[in-house]
């Protein structure tokens, strides 16, 4: 059940989140999530926010090096799985 209310017919903007698959590409790999609105509601899409904080870790902009994180409330977890594949890779700054 979706926390909030939706209608495919209606709304235009959230089509890619009923898509069963979401596919990125980060650190030299092919990221492939699952995504079930219907049944799992917003936990279950990517959502813009984590492709976009995946984009900045991967601009290497942050200094992760040696430090631990913990990755709260990202839906399907893209910002996680693309950190734990920089891990080592990410820039000094």
């Amino acid at each position: 059940m979706a926390l909030v209310p939706y209608e495919e017919s209606a709304a235009i903007g959230l089509q890619k989140f009923y898509k069963p698959l979401a596919t990125f590409s980060f650190a030299n790999h092919t990221i492939q999530i699952r995504q079930d609105w219907r049944q799992l509601g917003v936990a279950a899409v990517v959502w813009d926010a984590a492709v976009v904080l995946s984009m900045y870790l991967e601009m290497g902009a942050v200094e992760v090096r040696g430090c631990s994180a913990v990755e709260l409330g990202a839906g399907t977890g893209l910002v996680g799985i693309v950190a734990a594949l920089l891990g080592p890779q990410m820039n000094v700054k």
